[in-house]
């Protein structure tokens, strides 16, 4: 199998979380020639994947008929000997078989699994493990069925070299008057339309009432430039100042800003995910409906530098969903110990 295109075509989080297929993949096939079929979004993201090869812009099944067609002949022209698609619907399954590919690996799952000719059974909505396993899953089976060695991959998954981040951190330093020999505490209280988080009440207790000297940067992606602003207005007043970080230059220079923190707090949203690609400490706020738990949207970090937090078990999905539920006094009870721990 020379020619492969890997399929991960939704949001940006969801995208990072196949970071450790394409490094398990590439490992175990190194003369293997990678492509990712990414939407326009997270191109930028896919390009600095040490182990994709080249990316395919997905035009998405919102796009005119013309746009999909083109990528239709796109796939065909490439001769791919085998595709994986890590994230299966109608649409993804007819751009493989009308691609042509002859080797079509995916889910068993849903009307859409009579076009591949290769398919393990999952059942992902009973959530039993993280989605980055149930992806690494696939790319295993794919391995297996062709005789190849599985190299197990590791975190970090992303990284950049020492100068780049000496003079990232020097620039955000200037920019945002931050002492640099403090730890850098980010906190993005953004959800990016995915699931829910705190809210902006809950995290001024939650930095608050974390000890410690630390600089505290917020971030926030496109559109969440005012919900950023208040909660820098609402940390001021009890006590606590904070930078306010909205002005990137895309999301390579955002990663690279990312991997200059020592710690990163968010729900679970693309930036979240980001950060712990690159292994920085990540803590997470995520909803206890069993879609979204904890588990089943686990970050990539390696082992003991995640912490998640959800709301109480409830019967009713709404119950399920409400961030207010979390009481951030026994949260903080629980994290800071751990925060201390990875700050020492």
């Amino acid at each position: 199998m020379k020619k492969i295109l890997v399929v991960r075509n939704d949001k940006i989080g969801d995208f990072m979380l196949a970071w450790p297929s394409f490094a398990m993949l590439k490992s175990s096939l190194p003369d293997s020639h990678i492509t990712a079929l990414v939407p326009n979004y997270t191109v930028a993201l896919a390009e600095l994947c040490p182990w994709i090869d080249s990316v395919l812009v997905d035009p998405t099944e919102k796009s005119d008929k013309a746009k999909q067609t083109e990528l239709i002949k796109q796939i065909r022209s490439e001769q791919f000997d085998a595709s994986i698609n890590l994230f299966s619907t109608t649409y993804n399954a007819k751009l493989v078989w009308k691609g042509k590919i002859p080797y079509r690996l995916a889910p068993a799952t849903k009307l859409a699994q009579i076009f591949y000719n290769k398919r393990i059974k999952q059942k992902r909505s009973q959530s039993a493990k993280p989605e980055f396993e149930y992806n690494l899953d696939l790319i295993r089976a794919f391995l297996t069925d062709n005789g190849v060695k599985i190299v197990e991959p590791s975190a970090p998954f992303l990284s950049f070299t020492a100068p780049q981040l000496t003079e990232q951190k020097s620039k955000l330093a200037q920019q945002l008057d931050l002492n640099a020999d403090k730890p850098w505490i980010y906190v993005h209280a953004g959800s990016g339309g995915s699931a829910n988080n705190l809210s902006l009440h809950q995290y001024t207790q939650l930095v608050g009432g974390l000890e410690g000297d630390f600089e505290v940067i917020l971030t926030a992606g496109p559109g969440e430039e005012q919900k950023a602003a208040e909660l820098q207005q609402l940390l001021a007043v009890s006590g606590r100042s904070a930078a306010l970080y909205d002005k990137n230059d895309g999301l390579v220079d955002f990663s690279c800003s990312i991997a200059c923190a020592d710690m990163f707090i968010a729900g679970s949203t693309g930036p979240l995910h980001i950060a712990a690609a690159i292994d920085v400490p990540t803590v997470g706020f995520f909803p206890s409906k069993r879609s979204a738990t904890p588990l089943r949207w686990q970050p990539i970090n390696s082992q003991g530098k995640h912490i998640a937090f959800c709301p109480p078990q409830a019967e009713d999905k709404a119950s399920q969903e409400d961030m207010a539920r979390i009481d951030i006094a026994q949260v903080l009870e629980q994290l800071k110990p751990w925060v201390h721990q990875v700050l020492k």
